[in-house]
């Protein structure tokens, strides 16, 4: 199977997060007719693959592997089959391309001397991933590397590369809070502590976290994605709950934030005279900081191989991501990149029209559909160029 029709495939047939059984099968089968030794069920439905070729470093190689509750409307002729799942956020490119890597660098052991590790992780989206095979003894199956490296398919120009040295990606909490009152009828509210009245006013007040108590130099944000409350309209029910979604690019902002959304929910509901909300902590991701040396030596061979017009610097990406948790474990540098898949010519008309966000899908767009090629190409030399910079040739 080329790695055009494997990319269909994943695509047509996406997994959530600690469910990817079908995916997990597909990466330990390749790997193991690529010559690799192979490890199954690490985190659940982790896999990773060692390639021993004589002395050298170990270079671990990353690809996420869970999709995204998300209704595809792509049109696609390859779309989901699976109602309500998609790989939205793109892991089947990861997937096709860390295979199509592996491949390569089988085939030209000759060129090479070192381990590789080719690690397929699961559940990236709920933050859990990673920090499961680390649980689960990745490093007591597999050797240390000396660097790890991955990539992220994102809307920019398909086959562009580039990674934000230091840090690159924002850390991500997901907040729920549980603003308790007193319920009652509609019609008599003076017997009631109005859990909605409550909710609004810390949903308006949270908004002044980002304005007025982080730095303006600082990059931060902070979203109210959900507002869960009521049955029916004349009843002032007993709570309301929110979910927060919050991103900073360093953990003295992240505490702060964090102290400043516990502060806000309590002082609401004392106002009202409520009982002390509950805040719980969902999904974490941390601050993915890209290795400064390493960044610019990998970056460095990609400009010598894919020109200087192929490589750049995305700055500071908004999302976020766990495959950092694989390099801090033991202490190696990571070096993370983005790869272009929006159709180029439709990405430069959106730039030149000042449009990019609103016509060119995002990542856990219904419509994010990477352009194969040449994005997968692209994504597999990426791999395999990062790679042979690390090992010894």
């Amino acid at each position: 199977m080329t790695i055009e029709e494997l990319y269909r495939d994943l695509h047509a047939h996406p997994e959530l997060s600690f469910e990817e059984m079908r995916t997990a099968a597909i990466a330990a089968a390749e790997l193991r007719a690529a010559g690799f030794e192979v490890i199954e069920g690490i985190g659940i439905t982790g896999v990773a693959g060692v390639l021993r070729n004589g002395d050298g470093p170990t270079v671990l190689l990353r690809a996420d592997m869970d999709a995204l509750p998300v209704l595809e409307d792509t049109g696609l002729a390859y779309a989901s089959t699976v109602t309500g799942v998609m790989h939205a956020c793109g892991h089947d490119v990861h997937v096709a391309c860390l295979i199509g890597a592996a491949r390569e660098l089988a085939a030209t052991r000759a060129e090479w001397s070192g381990t590789v590790v080719a690690v397929f992780q699961p559940a990236e989206e709920v933050g859990g991933g990673a920090q499961a095979m680390l649980d689960d003894g990745l490093y007591e199956k597999v050797p240390v590397p000396d660097v790890v490296l991955g990539q992220h398919v994102g809307p920019a120009p398909a086959g562009t590369l580039g990674a934000h040295p230091g840090a690159a990606f924002a850390s991500a909490d997901s907040i729920d809070i549980t603003v308790r009152g007193r319920g009652g009828h509609g019609s008599r509210p003076e017997t009631t502590i109005d859990p909605i009245v409550i909710a609004a006013a810390v949903v308006g007040r949270l908004q002044s976290i980002v304005s007025r108590e982080i730095a303006p130099q600082e990059t931060s944000v902070v979203t109210v994605g959900r507002i869960n409350a009521g049955t029916k309209n004349n009843i002032i029910p007993e709570s309301a709950e929110l979910g927060l979604s919050m991103r900073a690019y360093s953990e003295e902002v992240r505490l702060r934030m964090i102290a400043a959304i516990k502060r806000i929910a309590r002082a609401e509901s004392a106002a009202s005279g409520a009982p002390e909300p509950i805040v719980e902590f969902a999904e974490s991701f941390p601050v993915t900081v890209n290795d400064r040396v390493a960044t610019e030596r990998t970056m460095d061979a990609f400009r010598s191989v894919f020109g200087e017009e192929a490589v750049i610097d995305p700055g500071p990406v908004s999302g976020s991501e766990d495959v950092g948790l694989l390099a801090t474990a033991v202490g190696v540098p990571l070096v993370y990149w983005i790869l272009g898949g929006a159709n180029t010519e439709a990405y430069l008309t959106a730039a030149n029209a000042g449009t990019i966000d609103r016509d060119i899908p995002s990542n856990h767009s219904s419509h994010f559909a990477p352009e194969i090629q040449p994005t997968l190409d692209r994504g597999v030399a990426a791999l395999v160029t990062a790679s042979r910079e690390w090992l010894r040739s």
